[in-house]
């Protein structure tokens, strides 16, 4: 099957964000911000909910994984993803592309708080934009499931450039096989960023035979990623 959902935007509602997913990407882990952070922390967030427009897009599309050099023949393209990444999309019988977006309106909101200064608010939102980003894929993964459905087919995780060894600077040849040149109206500058920067693209691999991992950081060598999450404490 190959397939196009085109952009779709989301009300900012559908995300569910929760005061434990913020306190968190805000560094307090499970601890709880104090009144006036968590106060500054939900006025932000009226504020956010107000003029965001979160969106997603995917394709659909068949291809050839080579894991004898662990790249990815897609749409005319060789995407070298990596060992770690080609091995999770074994068994997959096609694969979607994805992209998905805080949108303009978020990241204009981050340059309007830079302008104003208040450091403590752009810290925020830097924290509220990473999770809208990574909410709103998890949207465009229920939409997926929908459509594979009728097929009886599951999907992977999903795996993007920049990470578990599939490089950044491929960002353009992923988006190459996207029907419009900026899905989700994103654009990428010259070192291969998207902009907005609160966006996420990338790979799912989908058919009968795969499945999602639930905890998946340890297949992923980037330490410094920030949603890593942490091994559980070893008890005596």
């Amino acid at each position: 099957m190959n397939l196009i959902n085109p952009e779709t935007k989301l009300p900012f509602d559908a995300l569910q964000i929760s005061d434990a997913e913020l306190g968190e990407a805000m560094g307090y882990g499970t601890a709880t911000p104090d009144e006036s952070v968590s106060a500054e922390m939900h006025a932000l967030l009226r504020r956010v909910a107000s003029i965001t427009v979160p969106r997603f897009e995917f394709v659909i599309e068949e291809g050839t994984l080579c894991l004898e050099d662990d790249t990815l023949h897609i749409g005319g393209r060789t995407l070298h993803v990596g060992r770690i990444i080609a091995r999770q999309l074994r068994g997959a019988e096609q694969y979607a592309l994805f992209t998905a977006s805080a949108g303009m309106e978020f990241e204009n909101l981050q340059h309007t708080l830079e302008d104003e200064g208040d450091m403590v608010k752009c810290y925020l939102a830097d924290c509220m934009g990473s999770i809208i980003a990574e909410k709103t894929a998890d949207c465009m993964e229920v939409a997926l499931q929908h459509a594979i459905d009728p097929q009886g087919w599951r999907h992977t995780n999903r795996f993007s450039p920049g990470y578990c060894g599939w490089h950044v600077r491929e960002q353009p040849d992923l988006f190459s096989l996207f029907p419009t040149p900026h899905p989700c109206g994103i654009h990428l500058t010259d070192s291969c960023l998207m902009v907005p920067i609160k966006s996420v693209s990338g790979v799912i691999g989908i058919g009968p035979n795969v499945k999602k991992l639930e905890y998946s950081c340890g297949l992923c060598d980037y330490k410094n990623c920030y949603k890593r999450r942490k091994p559980a404490a070893k008890t005596a």
